[in-house]
């Protein structure tokens, strides 16, 4: 009975791992399950950036939620098996990188090497020239340095050995380095910033800290939770229009203000066109109407202050622009508690012909707006400023108020001295608009834009470069000398097949082709 094999040891194990590493195929495994894994993450609610989104999937998909948590498929990113597969292919990746970078760099301190028999090559010919054997092979050496070959000759008799392409694997090499600088500086910007977004409404000042952001802040693990304190006022919003209602141009333009809030400078902030300070990026993601609405008591303001309205999706058929902007205020210091409800109009025109013909009409700017509201009386229950629970409130009353007009809540009657009124009134001295900015952190973009731009001097060699090698002997030939020429290439072997004639044509006529050659010998294989 054969002696069963002794198990491996520690060292012979780790051999193992490591040569499986090493392969290539190995490393495009792994990159496929990062691929994937990044697919669930963008898939499946993450708990760091939306936990409600997450609780309200587990509510609606108790099973699926309870194998989804268990499996760590709700912080895909924060999970012990991402970070595995992350370091696994970094590690492998450099281990395939590094044996051939070394190889590449003795390569290149290598002088290209003479072949022992020429005449057995994919590509040969023989041609007879009036030049002596030396003075031909100098001929050669110079023709091939000015097609940028590497150029060797030998020094105990007129031969010479030429290559080139090798820019072609240092290209290669380069755009595989590069990548991996991508994924450092996606994983380094990605953990160690954030991203939110701040409304600011004309006239007013943001200040860069977390309480100030609109939603959730999308922050990275690594985030250090510690905020610039950079100010940004917004000077004014511009949007404009082609007469069909297609956006020209929206800017935002914003003095920039430092932690002390003093001016540092001013900008335009426009779609593709963001701002920078202190590792910050403004970019210009939504905006909309800010009027002012002011409600009063017995004649005291109670609420003074500019409302962000936002719009409901556009049924079919209907532009976005023809949609009506919707506010809510709330007034929980009443008793009963008070919500009101706004629907402003920026152009009173739509509205207009919205009650007559049911057609509605783009409002690309501000012409005599309005706002109509409905106030509802009972408990505040809905914390969101962008909506109201009606569901245990009662409507008490419902009206219109144009800009620069106050009215009371109660009907809607319009009143002349707000200050000497008595009960609720609702005002619209002044409509404003307000911009909605991406600000985000990244400090790893310098590293994705110095790997982009490697990747791209990497890919031109190495699509369009190939590895060729050439070979010139001269023998005597009477008094001139017989031409030898033999090659192949490591790529793109139908190209150098009609290159290789060309090139040998150029080397005879540079060692002077004799009058009348003899039948030239040609083999290709």
């Amino acid at each position: 009975m054969a002696a069963s094999s002794p198990p491996p040891t520690l060292s012979q194990s780790l051999a193992l791992v490591w040569r499986t590493l090493r392969s290539m195929r190995t490393a495009l495994i792994l990159l496929l399950l990062l691929a994937l894994a990044s697919v669930a993450g963008s898939l499946v609610p993450q708990s760091p950036n939306s936990p409600a989104r997450v609780l309200a999937y587990r509510q609606d998909h108790p099973l699926a939620g309870a194998l989804y948590q268990r499996l760590g498929l709700f912080d895909v990113f924060g999970t012990w098996w991402f970070a595995l597969i992350t370091t696994l292919l970094f590690v492998s990746l450099v281990a395939c990188l590094v044996p051939r970078t070394r190889a590449l760099l003795r390569a290149v301190g290598q002088r290209p090497v003479q072949a022992r028999e020429i005449d057995a090559f994919p590509q040969y010919r023989e041609r007879r020239v009036s030049s002596a054997p030396g003075d031909a092979i100098v001929a050669s050496e110079r023709i091939l340095r000015r097609r940028f070959f590497r150029v060797a000759r030998d020094p105990d008799r007129p031969a010479l050995a030429a290559e080139k392409g090798i820019l072609r694997e240092g290209g290669s090499l380069l755009f595989h380095w590069a990548f991996i600088l991508v994924l450092i500086g996606v994983i380094y910007g990605k953990g160690t910033g954030f991203s939110g977004r701040a409304v600011i409404v004309e006239g007013d000042t943001w200040v860069d800290a977390a309480a100030n952001y609109d939603g959730q802040i999308r922050a990275g693990r690594f985030f250090d939770g510690r905020f610039t304190g950079i100010g940004v006022r917004l000077i004014d919003f511009e949007d404009r229009y082609e007469r069909t209602g297609q956006p020209m141009d929206f800017v935002s333009r914003v003095e920039l203000l430092d932690a002390d809030g003093e001016p540092i400078r001013r900008e335009d902030i426009r779609v593709n066109h963001p701002a920078g300070i202190e590792g910050l990026r403004l970019y210009q993601y939504g905006f909309g109407w800010a009027p002012v609405v002011v409600v009063r008591r017995d004649g005291g303001p109670i609420a003074s202050e500019p409302i962000v309205f936002v719009q409901d999706e556009a049924p079919e058929g209907v532009p976005q622009l023809a949609m009506p902007w919707r506010g809510v205020l709330k007034l929980p210091s009443l008793d009963p508690q008070v919500g009101i409800e706004l629907e402003l109009w920026p152009d009173s025109r739509a509205f207009v012909q919205m009650l007559e013909t049911g057609e509605p009409v783009a409002m690309t700017s501000a012409f005599q707006p309005l706002i109509r509201y409905a106030v509802w009386s009972g408990r505040l229950t809905d914390p969101s400023p962008l909506s109201l629970d009606t569901t245990n409130m009662t409507r008490e009353a419902t009206g219109i108020v144009g800009a620069d007009q106050v009215v009371a809540l109660e009907d809607g009657a319009v009143v002349d001295d707000p200050a000497a009124a008595g009960g609720l009134t609702i005002g619209f001295p002044e409509l404003r608009k307000y911009t909605v900015l991406q600000v985000s952190r990244d400090a790893g973009v310098p590293f994705v834009l110095l790997a982009a731009i490697l990747i791209l001097l990497g890919l031109l060699p190495a699509l369009y470069g190939s590895r060729r090698k050439v070979w010139v002997r001269a023998e005597p030939d009477g008094e001139g000398s017989v031409l030898k020429v033999g090659g192949f290439a490591l790529q793109r072997k139908a190209r150098f097949e009609e290159e290789f004639p060309r090139l040998v044509d150029a080397l005879a006529r540079a060692a002077g082709e004799a009058p009348a050659p003899q039948e030239e010998r040609v083999g290709i294989r």
